[in-house]
C-alpha cells in the first residue's frame, strides 16, 4: 500500500491545497495552453459525442463491482446516455488524474461526487448539487480517545490526496486552533479503502470524508468505524466542468432538472444514500 506523509510542520493544508490547485492548471496548460473553457456544446455535437470522466472507487457515488461500474453516478450517466441526442463516451479512471483531465479538455465533464471548493470554482464550473455532503470525521469503533472533535488534537489523519476533503482541512484546523489544538500528521491515500484500512489497522487515528460517503462505510462495516462529529460546513457535490462552459454546463442542468422532476434522482438518491436532497441551491458558492 502506497501512502503519502505530509508533515503539518512544513506545509498547511491550505499550502498544500493552493499548491495541488496550482498542479492541476499547470499540467492542464501542458494538454491546451491557453485554453480553460473546454469544447463547447456546438463543438461536442459537430463531433458526434459528449466524454466524460467518472472515479472509479468513490462509494457510494461510483465503483466497480463484479467488473460493472454501478454507484449513484454511474447510474445517472446511464441515463444520460440513454436521453440522447448525443452520443455519451465515459472513462473510469483514479480521482489523481479526473481534475487535470477536465481543465485541460481532455475530458468534457466530470461526472463525479466532486465537493464543491473555492478553490475548485477557480477553474471549473458546477452543475446544480446531486448531494449535500458535509464533511465528517470518522474514528474506529470504541476508541475513547475520540468524542468531540477538539479531541482530534494532534492525532493523525488519512484523507484522499488531492481531494476537496483535504482542502477543506483548514476548516478542521480552524475548530482545533478555537479549543487550543492543532492538524497532527496528514497521511494521503490514492483512494478511501486504502485510508479506511490503515484507520482499522491504527496506523492513523480518524479518517475525514463526506456523509454520504461514510453513512455507507458504517453500512457495511459498522462493527469497526463510527462516525463522529462535522469537521466542515454545510457543503455539496456535483458534476463539473471546465471554467467557462456555459453551453455544455446548461446541456447538463437541463439534464439533471429534468432527473428531478421526473422523480429518478430522487430514486437514485434514496437507493445509494439512503436519504434524499429535494432542494438544492441551484449555484452554490463554498467558502473555502
Amino acid at each position: 500500500m502506497s501512502t503519502q506523509s505530509v508533515a503539518h510542520a512544513r506545509w498547511s493544508p491550505r499550502q498544500g491545497a493552493a499548491l495541488m490547485y496550482a498542479a492541476i492548471v499547470g499540467l492542464a496548460s501542458l494538454f491546451h495552453p491557453g485554453s480553460s473553457a473546454g469544447a463547447t456544446l456546438d463543438e461536442i455535437k459537430q463531433r458526434g459525442y459528449l466524454t466524460v470522466v467518472t472515479e472509479d472507487d468513490f462509494r457510494p457515488f461510483e465503483f466497480v463491482q463484479d467488473g460493472k461500474p454501478t454507484g449513484f453516478d454511474n447510474e445517472l450517466v446511464a441515463k444520460l446516455k440513454a436521453r440522447g441526442p448525443i452520443d455519451v463516451r465515459q472513462q473510469i479512471i483514479p480521482f489523481t488524474g479526473l481534475l487535470a483531465g477536465v481543465v485541460s479538455g481532455k475530458y468534457d465533464a466530470a461526472t463525479t461526487g466532486l465537493l464543491i471548493t473555492k478553490e475548485r470554482q477557480q477553474s471549473l464550473d458546477f452543475t446544480t448539487p446531486i448531494a449535500e455532503a458535509t464533511i465528517y470525521y470518522v474514528k474506529r469503533k470504541g476508541d475513547k480517545r475520540i468524542n468531540k472533535v477538539a479531541d482530534l488534537n494532534g492525532l493523525t489523519i488519512g484523507v484522499q490526496a488531492g481531494s476537496a476533503m483535504y482542502q477543506r482541512l483548514p476548516e478542521l484546523e480552524k475548530l482545533l486552533a478555537a479549543s487550543g489544538g492543532k492538524l497532527g500528521k496528514i497521511v494521503q491515500y490514492t483512494s478511501y479503502p486504502e485510508a479506511y484500512q490503515d484507520l482499522a489497522l491504527g496506523r492513523t487515528d480518524y479518517v475525514v470524508n463526506n456523509i454520504v460517503g461514510l453513512n455507507t462505510l458504517i453500512k457495511e462495516k459498522g462493527d469497526v468505524f463510527e462516525i463522529g462529529q462535522p469537521v466542515s460546513s454545510k457543503t455539496y457535490v456535483a458534476w463539473g466542468v471546465a471554467k467557462g462552459n456555459t453551453t455544455l454546463l446548461k446541456y447538463l442542468n437541463d439534464f439533471l432538472a429534468e432527473e428531478r422532476k421526473n422523480g429518478d434522482i430522487a430514486k437514485l438518491q434514496q437507493q445509494w444514500f439512503g436519504t434524499t436532497f429535494p432542494d438544492p441551491p441551484e449555484h452554490f458558492v463554498s467558502e473555502y
